[in-house]
């Protein structure tokens, strides 16, 4: 602490994207006080400088919040908000629509029709900052050609996928990096449905026939939108160009244990970057030094220059200068495909009419600072 209102952060490397890391929630500032006190029960018992503070959390039933009355921003104007979880969708559409929910998010593809046509409800549809990948095992044959993994972006029809199964709650993706962010490459081409390209491709690498395969699917998960169903259409396609896919579904803890050994041929995955900052998705999903189990590299992919590039960005605080290093990563990566990039998520939230004034946030962080009620 330099003083009340300054503090100072010793790194042990350059990052550029330090500033970027502290608009994320983990890095909001708490008491003290308080974490002196609880030590490692302080999660239980948060004290923040927020609008709304903690009031009590019953386990897997819901978490309480009530009105900070020292905020000193702005007047809030509802007295307690109330988190419940609901894993079942019907049940949060049903609660919502009888009026026991004000807001539910992550509302399944199914039920947007029917959410729109309903007077008494508000759709909120923006593009959040997921990105969801069909990832291949770089180091493993036959993904270690590259041309087997141009062949399958070739091969994967992801605008039915968006259009079938999604029913437009996601955006066909050309990157890794979110369209419309300062770091994103807007003359970047995305793989076009080719199957008869990537059967040429195929052949070139010595498949004329095809090759047979397995794809990990985590039955659900964090962003993970319709896991099965979207693998299954993958399946279809890649069938078609002769590559035969075995599904093997698994449960989301497993399904992650699994991919620490490295042992994955094909692997259906997404992220969230948590900032726009480019190096947030870049560099720990695609960085070699960030090879599982070390990092989050399933793919185990590598690329010296694509290594630099990012290093590079890293040194320099100028945003023109570092965009311009991840345009041409970028290039590099669509070139190199270590992924099938399939879409971004657009975030959906359904509310009731009576609530005023809620926000989605590309991070996906639900804030409620600026809600009202009439």
């Amino acid at each position: 602490m330099l003083s009340e209102e300054r503090v100072a952060f010793l790194l042990n490397e350059p990052r550029a994207s330090f500033l970027s890391i502290l608009t994320a929630g983990a890095a909001s500032i708490v008491s003290p006080t308080a974490v002196m006190k609880w030590g490692p029960d302080y999660p239980t018992h948060p004290v923040g400088t927020g609008p709304f503070r903690f009031a009590s959390w019953d386990r897997g039933q819901r978490v309480v919040l009530e009105k900070n009355p020292t905020y000193w921003k702005y007047p809030v104007k509802v007295e307690r908000v109330i988190y419940r979880p609901i894993v079942e969708d019907q049940a949060r559409l049903t609660e919502l629509l009888t009026g026991t929910l004000d807001v539910i998010v992550g509302v399944p593809a199914d039920f947007v029709s029917q959410l729109e046509q309903n007077p008494k409800i508000t759709l909120l549809k923006q593009v959040g900052a997921h990105v969801w990948y069909l990832g291949m095992n770089n180091q493993k044959k036959p993904f270690d050609d590259k041309r087997v993994r141009q062949a399958l972006n070739y091969a994967v029809n992801k605008d039915a996928i968006v259009k079938d199964v999604l029913k437009g709650t996601g955006a066909s993706s050309r990157g890794p990096v979110l369209p419309g962010t300062w770091g994103a490459d807007p003359a970047l081409k995305a793989y076009p449905y080719d199957p008869e390209r990537a059967k040429k491709l195929l052949a070139e690498a010595g498949y004329p026939n095809g090759f047979s395969t397995t794809l990990w699917v985590p039955e659900s998960g964090s962003g993970m939108q319709a896991p099965v169903a979207m693998s299954t259409v993958m399946q279809s396609n890649l069938k078609a160009v002769g590559v035969n896919v075995s599904l093997q579904t698994m449960e989301w803890g497993a399904y992650l244990a699994k991919l620490r050994t490295k042992e994955q041929e094909l692997f259906a995955l997404s992220w969230m970057a948590g900032t726009e900052d480019p190096d947030m998705v870049m560099y720990p999903l695609l960085h070699s030094s960030q090879w599982t189990p070390v990092g989050p590299n399933r793919a185990l992919y590598k690329n010296p220059r694509f290594d630099a590039l990012l290093q590079q960005a890293r040194l320099t605080t100028d945003q023109t200068k570092r965009a311009q290093l991840y345009k041409e990563a970028q290039r590099i990566l669509v070139d190199d495909a270590p992924w099938v990039f399939v879409d971004h998520e657009i975030q959906i939230a359904a509310l009731s009419k009576r609530v005023q004034g809620f926000k989605l946030h590309p991070s996906f962080d639900l804030r409620v600072e600026t809600i009202s009620l009439k």
